[in-house]
């Protein structure tokens, strides 16, 4: 294995197993197919802006959480109509 490459990191066993592989061309890399890339797309796309009424109490507290989570909260709201969407999110019984 060549330590010149990456002479400030400390690898742990996988990654030098996978260094080692680069290296000596044992690395193979899988055509990715254009269904995971129309995938990709679909995910990234944002084309709606929607305006909503919501609770002064529940905006806070959504702010609180984004806050928290280091994410902006209009991304927070975004992503869980996104999970319930597609049935990653449930309702409480």
């Amino acid at each position: 294995m060549n330590n010149d490459v990456l002479p400030d990191f400390q690898l742990d066993e996988d990654e030098k197993e996978i260094l080692d592989d680069y290296e000596n061309g044992r690395f193979r890399f899988e055509e990715v197919s254009e269904r995971i890339y129309a995938a990709a797309r679909e995910t990234l796309k944002k084309n709606k802006n929607i305006n909503i009424r919501i609770n002064e109490n529940d905006l806070t507290s959504i702010k609180l959480i984004a806050a928290r989570e280091g994410v902006p909260y209009q991304t927070l709201i975004g992503s869980l109509i996104h999970k319930y969407a597609n049935g990653q999110l449930k309702e409480a019984a």
